[in-house]
Order: C-alpha cells, then sequence, then structure tokens
C-alpha cells in the first residue's frame, strides 16, 4: 500500500467515527464490506444508528445515497425503477429506481415481499437492472446495506438462505457506550454534515488495491479449514457455501487494507470470519446460532 492509501482510509474511518460514536469495530466491518465490493446484513433493533452509519459512509465518501423503507405494498419497480410512456418521443422511458445510488439503505427488508426482495437481492448480484430489453448499470462504487429487526416477526418474509448469501456480512451495532450516549443527550443526534475526504477515482484505486492483497498459502488454509468444518458439524444442516468461502477471503483482504496491510494475517481472519458466517449457515431447529458459530470457529482456529 502507498503512503497515500494509508492516509486516506485513516481519514476516512475517523471521519466516520465522529457521525457513529462507539462503534469503530462495526465502522471497520461496515467499510471492509464496501471495499471489498460486498454488501452489508444489519440485523439489529430500531433507534441504534443503522441510517447513521449509511449517511455517515455516503457523505464521507462523496457519494450520493437513497433510503427505501420496504413495506409489504412495495413492488419490483418501486425500487428498480420504470418505464413510462413519453408522449414528447412518442416511445417507453425508463426512469431509474433508488437502486442506482451508490449508497442504499434497504430498510427492513424482510418487510417487503419475496418477488420485490428477489429483484433487488438480484440487481445487488449483478450489479446491473434489465428493463424493456435494455441493461443498465449499477454505479461502479456501490453497496447495499439492508436492515433486519430480528425482534419483529409480525408481517415480515424472512430471506430465504439462498438470498442471505448475497450479503458479504452481516454486522450487528448494538448500544453505545454510556459515554457516547450522554454524548447524544447533550449534544443531539444530528448526523454531521461531512465533506467528502476522498475522490472518486481514488475510491476506486482503494477497491482496486482490495483484491491485490496478498493472501498465504497458509492463510488459504485456514479459511478452507474453516469452510469444511461448517459442513462436516452436526449440528449444521448446511455449511458455507463457495460464495460464503470467497467471502471471507475477500473481507479478510479489505480488514487488512484498514489495518494499513498489503498482506492477510490470521487476526484478520478472526475479525471477519463471524460475520462472514453468522447469516449463512443453515442450523438444526433449536441451536444457538450466536453461540454455534462462534463454537465452530474456536474448535477450528483454537
Amino acid at each position: 500500500m502507498s503512503r497515500q492509501q494509508t492516509e486516506i482510509i485513516q481519514t476516512i474511518l475517523d471521519t466516520i467515527n465522529q457521525g457513529l460514536l462507539d462503534k469503530p469495530f462495526e465502522i471497520r466491518l461496515a467499510l471492509a464490506s464496501f471495499l471489498a465490493g460486498g454488501h452489508l446484513l444489519i440485523q439489529d433493533i430500531p433507534g441504534v444508528g443503522k441510517t447513521t452509519l449509511a449517511l455517515s459512509m455516503a457523505r464521507t465518501l462523496g457519494l450520493d445515497f437513497a433510503r427505501i423503507q420496504m413495506t409489504s405494498d412495495m413492488l419490483p419497480g418501486d425500487v428498480l425503477g420504470v418505464s413510462m410512456f413519453d408522449p414528447g418521443i412518442n416511445e417507453f422511458r425508463f426512469h431509474p429506481g433508488p437502486i442506482f445510488h451508490s449508497i442504499v439503505l434497504a430498510d427492513e427488508i424482510n418487510r417487503s415481499s419475496p418477488r420485490t426482495q428477489s429483484a433487488l437481492l438480484e440487481a445487488m448480484a449483478e450489479k446491473q437492472v434489465s428493463a424493456d430489453g435494455r441493461t443498465y448499470p449499477l454505479p461502479e462504487a456501490f453497496l447495499v446495506i439492508a436492515t433486519q429487526n430480528p425482534l419483529e416477526e409480525h408481517g415480515v418474509n424472512p430471506l430465504p438462505d439462498s438470498q442471505m448469501d448475497r450479503f458479504m456480512m452481516s454486522i450487528t451495532l448494538g448500544y453505545p457506550g454510556p459515554g457516547s450516549e450522554k454524548d447524544m443527550l447533550t449534544r443531539g443526534l444530528a448526523v454531521p454534515d461531512f465533506e467528502a475526504v476522498v475522490s472518486k477515482e481514488e475510491i476506486v484505486s482503494l477497491r482496486q488495491s482490495c483484491t491485490g492483497v496478498f493472501i498465504s498459502d497458509e492463510i488459504a488454509l485456514m479459511i478452507l479449514e474453516l469452510t469444511h468444518a461448517t459442513r462436516d458439524h452436526p449440528e449444521v444442516r448446511t455449511g458455507l457455501s463457495p460464495r460464503g468461502m470467497l467471502a471471507m477471503k475477500s473481507s479478510a483482504q479489505a480488514c487488512a487494507m484498514l489495518e494499513q496491510r498489503d498482506y492477510i494475517i490470521p487476526q484478520d481472519l478472526f475479525n471477519t470470519a463471524y460475520s462472514v458466517m453468522i447469516h449463512r449457515l443453515s442450523l438444526h431447529p433449536g441451536k444457538d446460532r450466536d453461540l454455534l458459530v462462534r463454537k465452530i470457529i474456536h474448535e477450528t482456529w483454537g
């Protein structure tokens, strides 16, 4: 990594941390997902800073932002866009939906219908939208942050395992610390009006550099061992897919970059493995997901 890239990364982290207090580790995971070209799922209760995180990232990175409040009556066109007849040119014209922004917050994704969920996740995977026989590319720097309320069960449509697999990582923000909550009481909750600290060219360069972070044979073996451990574990119905295995590699590369290294060390895997696995494993009924994922990681890597 160049010294300039190192300074840019530190500036990005410092700036986002001003918007979301007391969550440096979660911010690193969110930024790692973006640098690795993946998408992020946040499973948490309302009011803990999910929108603040997404908006702080967008402003710091100088990217356009859209928030979609997912509801049961929402149609795929409400997310992707629709074609409408334009009498001026006597033909249909495509009007892009909010998915065409660079950072998109899909709030309470499990409240939308399966059809809308599928359309959104397909666009995320393909990074393009097809309409009326034409293909429209999504932004090069593109991140979807989807949220779910894990405590709400009324009127929701849980994402199937195959769609959960589309997210590179899943995180939980949790409550802020007492010091941060005191700051909220005295200073308010407004998201700082950040200026962009990085250009689009620098963002592209960082994302390209992320794919070049060195992975040794020893690190590759650790990833393979954990992948196979999830598939062979008696309490797991379906283990990590090849996509999940590659997500573990990519997220560790991004984590190494954020630590200002151009090679992966085991700690990078420890920092990201849980967030890559927690939403992917299909368990037998009655199993505690959090405890089991941590148990598999500990038993495999010690």
